[in-house]
């Protein structure tokens, strides 16, 4: 039951998240009432520190969050990947080579890099940046283990001794076998995206006011959480929702995986006959 739940609620979440600002009964940006009114007729939520109503911030306010979250995974998974899957097959001076530069950049926290990128770049490539160069090297090293261990299997075998290139094993034959490995590293990638996304507009870094964002909610809200708490209560829900669902989507693509790899090494079981 959990295999079908967690990725109907996210499907739930991220389509509210990229298509509420067409439900939001009011404009998310423009004042509709005095500042830190509680919930009432009209008004779900209340309002914020402006007036604006507060659940069509919410309803408006994961879109670009989100989009930005999941261009930074992506670009992480795949540039990742790719480093995994030659680093795996060569090993050798290109693996060392690739693994080092990996290790280098592990020794940069992400959000320190992240900090610093947003003074130079704008704030969605600032994510980008930080969630590439905390994320890749991560990917790497979990993609190179699981192809160092598919070189001994069966099917890479037959692959090769067919005559097939290295590239057309890699992406024909290996990287189908790990899909659930990859899916699983790229919804980490996202959630690790999604904080930094959050820690820098919370920083005042990120989306520019009057954007209806769930992380500058926060920072415009917090003075007046004892008046109105759901101005800080609902962007705060919406985001640890998205955030932990992506977290259990990825460890069930993870246990998926896993058990796939398991059955495929199992020995076949052979038949017996009575004398």
């Amino acid at each position: 039951m959990t295999r079908v739940l967690v990725p109907l609620l996210l499907a739930a979440v991220l389509a509210t998240a990229l298509l509420g600002g067409a439900w939001a009964p009011h404009s998310p940006t423009s004042p509709v009432g005095t500042p830190w009114q509680g919930p009432g007729p009209g008004h779900l939520l209340g309002t914020d520190a402006l007036g604006r109503d507060v659940w069509s911030r919410v309803l408006a306010g994961g879109g670009r969050l989100l989009a930005v979250s999941v261009l930074a995974a992506v670009c992480a998974s795949v540039t990742g990947t790719a480093a995994g899957l030659l680093a795996g097959w060569f090993g050798g001076l290109p693996s060392r080579t690739l693994t080092a530069g990996a290790d280098l950049l592990l020794a940069l926290p992400s959000l320190l890099l992240a900090l610093v990128a947003a003074i130079a770049l704008p704030w969605h490539a600032a994510v980008v940046v930080a969630t590439v160069c905390g994320g890749a090297p991560l990917t790497l090293r979990v993609v190179r283990d699981a192809v160092r261990a598919s070189r001994s299997s069966g099917y890479v075998e037959a692959a090769l001794l067919r005559g097939e290139t290295a590239a057309s094993v890699l992406v024909r034959e290996v990287l189908p076998a790990m899909r659930g490995l990859v899916a699983a590293d790229l919804g980490l990638r996202l959630v690790v995206a999604l904080q930094i996304a959050s820690a820098l507009s919370v920083l005042g870094l990120g989306a520019a006011p009057p954007a209806p964002d769930w992380a500058l909610m926060l920072r415009e809200n917090m003075t007046g959480v004892a008046l109105n708490p759901w101005a800080v209560a609902a962007p705060a829900v919406a985001l640890g929702a998205t955030t932990v669902l992506l977290a259990l989507l990825a460890q069930l693509f993870f246990h998926e995986g896993r058990t796939r790899r398991s059955r495929s090494r199992r020995p076949a079981r052979k038949e017996t006959t009575g004398v």
